[in-house]
């Protein structure tokens, strides 16, 4: 066996990552990392499940290399850490892509395919690259336990789930109620706020907006005149020459940025304290005579370009079609509150609400009107916002929302689950009330929007139609705009335990420190309850069993207690048989659990016995997928009903330390806090590390549209995996956007591995000639030269500062400092300074303090790099320590099993 230094003909660093990923499969060095430190304290890692039903990309190598880096650093520090993989295995992801495989709709469902057959599909296409994601987690070096990964739809971890569920239940803290909520028709399925609020979901869209007029009743004329004479004659407002003129146009107007609400639409809301104004003027498309009801702060953005404000009666007498501006003159002005209870005709009467019709169509009183933009006057449709719907209950007397009878004589909005308009609504019932939710090349020329609006100005009912650029939401995983609708949903009443977890926050370390107090701080001072409800099929069960007339019901908390509740109901006549015969009550084992299935096709056909002895069936929604999510730090170990020690013991919970991208602000970090206040009032982590976005090089999105994706495998081929993750980290901070560009792999390839290799190269080199092993003895640091001090100083600073900056997760402090002594004090001073110490004089203590000291900072960069770049500081540490006799005892090993 050789005794000298391996001395190396080039730098190839996938060369050199693929030997040491291959010695540490061999001798299992990621597994006796961690079994080697048992007894030590451990330090808790939780893994962000991602969804093997998509291929990774080249920023999942850079959220795993931010884990990765402080799992190991930890790991050197002694510290035991485990990592136990996961996998997101349910949700809207998962079903709308095996919906496009099998070429249906959700509507398909158990008509074309029955929901076993389905949900044995997605079962299928969600585990479908896992092993590319095994891949990519290898050659990448991130360290993680897949070899026993939690998988969110395995009946033990379903059962955790509903174990917490029970406990919210038995808090009070959940309830089913009939509220305007976010809904996507492209994925069938309301959303949760949080889930809306995702970056992204916010985009800014162009639309058809309306100024609509509804006309005041013609009854209603003499007392619209009177509320404004009686408002400017008591406050002696003598500017106003108002007369008893002929009046009979008179029209509120409301702006909207949704034309097709007009149908529903069955209030007007004014701000009690608002001054109003009546303005007589013209009709820019029908020229007719209108006198006008709008905010008067507002007349100047209603009343800009096109018109001229007059008092000369002679150009209203002389203003015809054609003329190119238009008169308008302020008649009077009033307080909101005296508009109140002033009726309308109805805008576009296609139906009227099946309940006290005789209520609608009248202008109410609501705090959260602004003059901000619009008219001052908000068109008001109960059935598809959570202000309006507000607002027209509070009023007296209740404003109906525009509810329909269907063919079987449910009341139902005017439009339906898809997006489209009902049969109710003539020549537009069938279309979608958004072009995005047509199929590519069944777009139609105009929209509904459109077609409403042209409608409008025929009609005389529409003062204003113009284009408006604004923010819409869409749902975060169809990109498609949502709409607020009316659903009957359970929740979780996050509005009573908002400010404990605020306060729980506050003791969370968030890097950056803006993103706990900012993003998320503000987000859980005004957080909404908690929407639990999908209406899907694949994923975790609402465990409510509820009789028909929702008198009696019950939540189930674990399989012991649902498998005796359908005993009794089997007992009771009311339940054929047992689904469960042959589980056994108190096996954990996993070929128990696994004679069991949790999901819908099985338990919607289970019937329990209530209380006193009525049927009950299953609430029919499944939950929040990210409830799922939230739910791992439990229901990765089986908690309660396996492992209680640890979580009840603090051994596992709560995390040291997660990362995820910045988006799970308002996903995973959220949910992770609210079920650890909600049903613990702990913390569920005490470091977060938000990461950035990977753009490409230009600061744009990557996708495969654009042409400016990185195929993360060919990247790690042709660059390595360590100058990809040193580039990824040294480049820009975890937590801000990286502009990601391959030169700038090259150029950390050359510069900073390049610089480093040739150091090493260099010791090498002399010190195989000299035969230089570490044998002698270690010459005392007064006895060197000044130089060798100076190094070893510096190194030693280095070493504090690098161990600091990894303690307070600033990886990209530590890898820029690691550079700069590396390629300035090392490299371009030390090593330039001491060439001649090497190649020249005997092998006497001035050659050997030379060596040592050379020795130490290759050493010590090696074991202070390892966390950002683990193949090839791995392989110079073992190099380095093989032969050397202060390390002799430990040949063959990783430094994570030495250190």
């Amino acid at each position: 066996m050789s005794t000298k230094f391996t001395e190396y003909k080039g730098l190839d660093l996938p060369t050199v990552a693929s030997e040491v990923l291959d010695f540490w499969k061999e001798k299992n060095i990621f597994e006796k990392s961690v079994t080697t430190r048992e007894g030590n304290e451990p330090f808790v890692f939780f893994e962000g499940p991602p969804s093997a039903n998509g291929l990774p990309g080249i920023h999942h190598v850079m959220a795993r290399a931010i884990k990765d880096i402080f799992c190991r650093y930890k790991t050197q520090k002694g510290f035991q850490v485990k990592r136990k993989a996961g996998w997101d295995t349910h949700g809207l992801p998962v079903e709308l892509g095996t919906e496009k495989e099998l070429g249906i709709t959700k509507e398909d469902i158990g008509k074309k395919i029955t929901v076993e057959e389905y949900n044995e599909a997605c079962k299928k296409t969600v585990m479908r690259y896992t092993d590319v994601w095994n891949d990519l987690t290898e050659k990448m070096g991130y360290w993680v336990d897949m070899e026993d990964p939690y998988v969110t739809y395995k009946s033990k971890y379903m059962e955790s789930v509903w174990w917490l569920l029970k406990q919210i239940y038995n808090k009070d803290l959940m309830y089913k109620g009939y509220t305007i909520q976010p809904y996507s028709p492209k994925a069938g399925t309301g959303l949760s706020s949080h889930e809306v609020n995702q970056p992204g979901s916010y985009r800014d869209v162009t639309d058809t907006t309306i100024v609509a007029q509804f006309r005041a009743l013609a009854d209603q004329n003499e007392l619209v005149f009177n509320t404004f004479y009686n408002y400017i004659s008591s406050n002696n407002l003598k500017h106003y020459k108002f007369e008893r003129l002929d009046l009979d146009e008179i029209h509120f107007l409301a702006w909207t940025t949704t034309p097709w609400t007009l149908p529903s639409n069955t209030a007007l809301t004014v701000g009690p304290k608002i001054d109003y104004v009546l303005v007589k003027t013209f009709n820019q498309y029908t020229y007719r005579p209108v006198n006008v009801i709008l905010a008067k702060a507002l007349v100047g953005k209603q009343f800009g370009k096109g018109y001229f404000e007059s008092t000369d009666p002679a150009d209203f007498e002389n203003f015809k079609e054609g003329d190119k501006k238009i008169p308008f003159h302020i008649l009077a002005e009033c307080k909101g509150s005296d508009l109140v209870g002033i009726r309308y005709e109805q805008l576009l009467p296609y139906a009227l609400p099946y309940q006290n019709p005789e209520n609608a169509f009248r202008v109410i009183s609501g705090d959260f009107v602004t003059t901000e933009d619009g008219t001052g006057i908000v068109h008001t449709a109960p059935t598809f916002g959570a202000d309006d719907a507000k607002v027209a209950k509070e009023a007296t007397p209740e404003v109906p929302p525009m509810l329909v009878l269907d063919e079987n004589e449910n009341p139902v909005p005017l439009v339906d689950l898809q997006g489209k308009f009902t049969s109710h609504m003539g020549e537009l019932g069938g279309k979608y009330v958004k072009n995005e939710y047509y199929e590519a090349g069944e777009v139609p020329e105009r929209s509904v929007d459109v077609e409403i609006a042209i409608r409008l100005k025929e009609e005389n009912k529409a003062f204003k139609v113009e284009k408006y650029v604004h923010s819409y939401p869409h749902c975060w995983r169809t990109d498609t705009p949502i709409l607020y609708y009316p659903l009957d949903s359970w929740f979780i009443k996050i509005t009573e335990v908002r400010d404990r977890m605020f306060d729980l926050n506050e003791s969370i370390n968030w890097k950056p420190k803006a993103t706990g107090e900012g993003r998320f701080g503000n987000w859980l001072k005004n957080a909404n309850d908690w929407n639990l409800s999908r209406s899907r099929y694949w994923g975790i069960p609402l465990p409510i069993w509820r009789t028909e007339d929702g008198t009696e019901e019950m939540i189930i908390g674990s399989v012991e207690e649902l498998y005796n509740e359908i005993e009794k109901a089997v007992q009771a006549g009311v339940q054929d048989e047992n689904p469960f015969k042959g589980f056994v009550i108190g096996n954990m084992s996993e070929e128990n659990y696994d004679l069991i299935d949790l999901h819908k096709n099985v338990v919607d056909q289970i019937v329990l016995l209530s209380a006193s002895g009525k049927a009950m069936k299953r609430e029919s929604d499944l939950i929040d997928v990210w409830f799922d999510s939230g739910a791992m730090p439990y229901a990765q170990w089986h908690y309660p009903f396996e492992n209680k020690e640890k979580i009840d013991g603090n051994q596992d919970y709560p995390a040291n330390f997660i990362a995820e991208g910045v988006d799970q602000t308002r996903g995973w970090f959220y949910t992770l806090h609210a079920i650890g206040t909600l049903v613990f009032d702990k913390i569920a982590y005490k470091n977060v590390v938000s990461n950035g976005l990977v753009l490409d090089k230009n600061g744009q999105k990557m996708s495969k549209r654009l042409g400016n994706a990185v195929d993360p495998f060919e990247t790690l081929k042709e660059y390595g995996p360590d100058a990809t993750r040193w580039y990824m980290i040294s480049n820009a901070n975890p937590w801000d956007n990286l502009k990601f560009d391959i030169e700038g792999i090259a150029e950390v390839r050359r510069k900073f591995f390049g610089t480093l290799y040739n150091t090493y190269s260099f010791f090498s080199l002399y010190a195989n000639i000299d035969g230089f092993k570490y044998e002698e003895a270690e010459i005392p640091m007064d006895q060197r030269p000044e130089i060798d001090q100076w190094i070893i100083s510096e190194l030693n600073t280095l070493i504090v500062a690098v161990d600091g900056y990894y303690e307070d997760y600033e990886p990209t402090k530590a890898a820029r400092a690691i550079s700069e002594f590396v390629q300035e004090n090392l490299s371009n001073w030390y090593v330039r300074l001491c060439r001649r110490r090497f190649w020249k004089g005997e092998y006497a203590q001035d050659k050997i303090a030379a060596y040592q000291t050379l020795y130490t900072c290759l050493l010590s960069i090696s074991k202070i790099s390892a966390p950002i770049a683990p193949f090839f500081m791995d392989s110079l540490y073992r190099i380095l320590s093989l032969y050397t006799w202060p390390n002799s005892r430990f040949q063959l090993k990783s430094m994570l099993i030495k250190c």
